[in-house]
């Protein structure tokens, strides 16, 4: 103790150093949390890449070879190469701070049209394809319209064209499915993406590498071109957008539009994967679609949110379902835990926009 002071000033120049070192503990905490909702907020996909990487490692020590080899882990793929390919349309539409709820229905519909048009009307499969992308995308086109122009809200929007389409898909089939030998026999274009190859004991479907190239074109699309750009803006908020002289409307149509036609694409691809042409298949695409979305951190807010991770979130799906599958557990299993992930990913995006705030 110096001479010039008294006890009580030591007390309290104490105290004060006390205090600044607390902050100082408090400010370095905070850095950190700021730093983390930083790396996710820049970087969506990162958590479902974790996750993803996680479980696949988990039932690789699990089950060993059953399930950590090069058939398992493309068989996974070719599982989720439907739900992979609508998540992607479902994607763009969430990102406008919209959903669809017909993109099953939209899908389904589009297969039906491209087999009944090869075989009731007798079209070449080349063109009996090409009307069904136009179905799916006049489909998406109305859909578009009605949210856009007459500003209904995009949720009972899809619930409607849900029911309309589906409707429509078993009216117009009678409920009658078209035979995998059939459409071998005369229209073997439709089964194009069931074609696989083989590189060594991987199995690669035409499925599996268009559901990998689209997400990575609609990748680049939406971080590198001001269409991309736009789309997240709308999300982010549609009328800040409208005043930075983004076409907000036209937008909105064009985002529907272009998700019904990969909802085509994912119709062509089912007939692939099933093999026939059934008005019956696919029926919960639209909720599996949502599920990957939102376990891939894409927010429902929209303007936040990355494709890849649609991608990841529907490979989670197909890891636990032939992870716990391969396992021996009951099915209902996978369903607990993919419910616990969305409320996991719904909680950590809400989280993230508190603490960006």
């Amino acid at each position: 103790m110096s001479d010039n002071t008294t006890p009580s000033q030591d007390f309290e120049s104490g105290l004060k150093g006390s205090h600044a070192e607390v902050a100082s503990f408090e400010d370095t905490d905070r850095s950190l949390l700021k730093r983390i909702q930083h790396a996710l907020h820049v970087n969506p996909a990162l958590i479902p890449l974790i996750i993803l990487l996680l479980s696949v490692a988990i039932f690789g020590v699990i089950l060993g070879d059953r399930f950590f080899s090069p058939f398992s882990l493309t068989l996974i793929l070719q599982q989720v190469s439907i739900v992979g390919i609508v998540a992607a349309a479902q994607t763009l539409i969430i990102l406008t701070a919209g959903i669809d709820l017909s993109v099953g229905a939209i899908m389904v519909l589009s297969s039906v049209v491209m087999g009944q048009f090869a075989f009731r009307y007798g079209l070449p499969p080349e063109i009996a394809v090409l009307c069904g992308f136009i179905v799916g995308g006049l489909c998406g086109m109305i859909n578009g319209v009605l949210v856009a122009f007459v500003r209904l809200p995009p949720f009972i929007v899809t619930l409607g064209m849900w029911q309309i389409v589906l409707a429509t898909n078993f009216l117009y089939s009678a409920n009658e499915t078209i035979r995998s030998q059939d459409i071998e026999a005369e229209a073997p274009i439709l089964q194009f993406f069931g074609e696989s190859i083989r590189f060594g004991g991987a199995v690669f479907t035409y499925g599996v590498i268009a559901m990998v190239a689209l997400v990575f074109i609609l990748n680049y699309v939406l971080n590198n071109t001001a269409w991309g750009r736009h789309v997240y803006a709308i999300g982010d908020d549609a009328e800040a957008a409208k005043l930075s002289g983004v076409r907000v409307r036209k937008m909105q149509v064009s985002v529907y539009t272009l998700g019904g036609l990969i909802c085509a694409l994912a119709g062509w691809v089912l007939i692939g994967r099933i093999g026939s042409v059934s008005p019956t298949a696919g029926q919960f695409t639209n909720i599996e679609s949502i599920t990957a979305v939102v376990i891939g951190g894409i927010s429902l807010f929209g303007g936040r949110g990355s494709i890849l991770g649609a991608l990841f979130g529907a490979l989670i799906v197909g890891v636990f379902g032939l992870g716990l599958r391969l396992i021996g557990t009951d099915p209902q299993w996978t369903y607990l835990l993919i419910g616990v992930l969305i409320i996991g990913a719904v909680a950590l995006d809400q989280w993230i926009r508190r603490v960006s705030a």
